[in-house]
């Protein structure tokens, strides 16, 4: 059976385009840049609305829920799971007094050593415009960021 995740991207227009992206911090990702930033989502349990669950990972990651208006990015698929991932995206600027607190949890590491260690869920979080951000997001990810952009420029026109 497939999951689905559901996240919310957070822009800005400071003074062009630039999107909120995370760097997982498990030693999995440490030596990865390009190709290895996500938008963060979370688990949709069945009969959750999905908008709900992106909402409520935004608050778990960075402590708040943005007010505004949500722009539907749709959806991909990841080949190697099937698993689906819904997208959401909301204007927004972090506050220049802001602190990225992440969440940290435990793993096996090194794996099959019996030894523990902790490691944040994401290791750090940053702006980048659409041309490094498709660079740097999973390339699973990147239809998101053409569809802000589609999204936008209609906006801009009406």
């Amino acid at each position: 059976m497939s999951r689905t995740n559901a996240g919310v991207l957070l822009f800005r227009r400071k003074p062009h385009l630039q999107l909120l992206l995370a760097h997982p911090g498990s030693p999995l990702w440490q030596d990865k840049d390009e190709g290895g930033w996500i938008i963060p989502t979370g688990r949709v349990k069945a009969g959750e609305n999905p908008l709900d669950r992106a909402r409520q990972e935004l608050e778990e990651v960075f402590g708040f829920i943005p007010e505004g208006n949500y722009l539907e990015l749709g959806s991909v698929t990841e080949d190697e799971s099937g698993e689906t991932i819904l997208i959401w995206a909301t204007e927004y600027d972090l506050p220049d007094d802001f602190v990225f607190e992440p969440f940290w949890f435990e793993m096996e590491w090194p794996p099959d050593s019996g030894q523990f260690e902790s490691f944040p869920e994401m290791d750090r979080i940053e702006y980048f415009n659409p041309f490094e951000a498709r660079k740097k997001i999973l390339p699973t990810r990147r239809a998101f960021i053409g569809r802000l952009i589609d999204v936008c420029s209609r906006k801009e026109r009406e």
